[in-house]
């Protein structure tokens, strides 16, 4: 898949005198390489014009971009640790750039909705599954270990019966069992007596970016019954970004008369190797899930949440185990009726990207730290 920017012609740059520049700042004590800048379009424009524009770095090299439905241009910055980098900005056509992050909607597959990035996959469930009587409330998680694309190679092969994407043929595969849970980081409101009021599958889709660096999709659901309130609907806003294992997303809950706990969660498993880990200091919890296969070498599936927003992150076990889901682990928060509530979830595979336990819980408390501090940028 290819991304063209606006306009496909040769890059054209005006002469030195009319640049402009764009400083990324890092204030945090560690390198951040890969991760997007995020700056308003009205300021580019401002410097550059309407037209198209090219972003390069220090050694005339071209920095690949997107403008997103919001209207803020990305960009991957490359920043030591409290240092500033320049980048310069000018009008011109922009190379072609090869997409990363992206997604579809799989009717065929009973309403899938999956996306991705260079390294993990994920899934959210529609309506034909719920109408099927099929009880799967949380995110999948689909393993990667190729950079490239490889979602819609996956169903297209499962369609035409050329692979089963339940096993890994060289790229990943799908062995995460979500079920009747919270899955790999569903977000749910939590009744008085503390219980999940587990949310079903979603009614609507709208894909806002699709690439090459950024996926956007909000997803609706059909109204339900909360204590006294009968008509409670939720929407959630997922981003993936290119370089990232976690997912931002910000949730919502309409109709609610009072303000409620809500608990992102992630489902424990019976076979649990390296356990899990509940940090209320960096407001993260994870796990290690030896996948739904775990004699089948199958490497282990990392899955954690990034909650800023909790109050306090606890172990707590189902009334009745699921099959080999036997726990959650949630990040109870606050919750006032109407306002956004942001957290992060997502994963990493062994086999692909992420090669151990230790790798996985510094790369959350680095991202709960990134969170906190995201890249300063200024145009000039």
């Amino acid at each position: 898949m290819r991304y063209i920017a606006l306009l496909v012609l040769p890059v054209a740059l005006l002469s030195c005198e009319s640049r402009h520049t764009i400083e990324v700042t890092n204030t945090l004590d560690f390198n951040r390489d890969g991760e997007l800048a995020t700056v308003a379009l009205s300021e580019i424009r401002k410097a550059v014009g309407e037209g198209t524009f090219v972003i390069t770095d220090g050694k005339e090299a071209e920095i690949p971009y997107q403008i997103t439905y919001d209207s803020l241009v990305v960009f991957p910055a490359k920043v030591a640790a409290g240092a500033k980098v320049v980048y310069n900005l000018a009008p011109g056509v922009p190379s072609p750039v090869d997409t990363v992050a992206c997604g579809a909607f799989y009717q065929r597959r009973k309403d899938d909705l999956a996306w991705e990035n260079e390294k993990a996959a994920y899934r959210a469930y529609g309506p034909a599954l719920q109408a099927a009587g099929e009880r799967a409330f949380g995110y999948d998680v689909w393993t990667k270990s190729v950079s490239h694309p490889v979602v819609a190679k996956r169903y297209r092969d499962a369609f035409a019966k050329i692979a089963n994407f339940h096993e890994d043929h060289g790229e990943g595969m799908d062995v995460y069992t979500v079920g009747p849970t919270l899955g790999a980081g569903t977000a749910a409101l939590l009744d008085t007596a503390g219980m999940i009021n587990f949310p079903w599958c979603f009614e609507g889709y709208e894909i806002l970016d699709n690439g090459p660096l950024r996926f956007t999709v909000r997803l609706t659901y059909p109204a339900g019954v909360f204590g006294n309130d009968s008509t409670v609907r939720e929407t959630r806003l997922i981003t993936l970004d290119s370089g990232e294992f976690l997912n931002r997303t910000e949730v919502r809950y309409e109709g609610l008369s009072a303000p409620a706990t809500v608990a992102p969660g992630i489902v424990l498993h019976r076979h649990n190797p390296d356990g899990y880990i509940l940090d209320n200091e960096n407001s993260f919890m994870a796990c290690a899930d030896l996948t739904d296969n775990p004699d089948g070498q199958n490497g282990v599936i990392y899955v954690g949440v990034v909650a800023p927003q909790a109050d306090t992150i606890v172990l707590s076990p189902m009334p009745q185990p699921e099959g080999d889901a036997v726990a959650h682990l949630l990040a109870k928060g606050a919750y006032s009726p109407g306002t956004p509530y942001v957290y992060y979830w997502g994963s990493g595979w062994s086999k692909g990207f992420m090669p151990d336990w230790q790798s996985w819980t510094d790369y959350l408390t680095a991202f709960r730290r990134r969170a906190e501090h995201p890249l300063e940028v200024v145009v000039k």
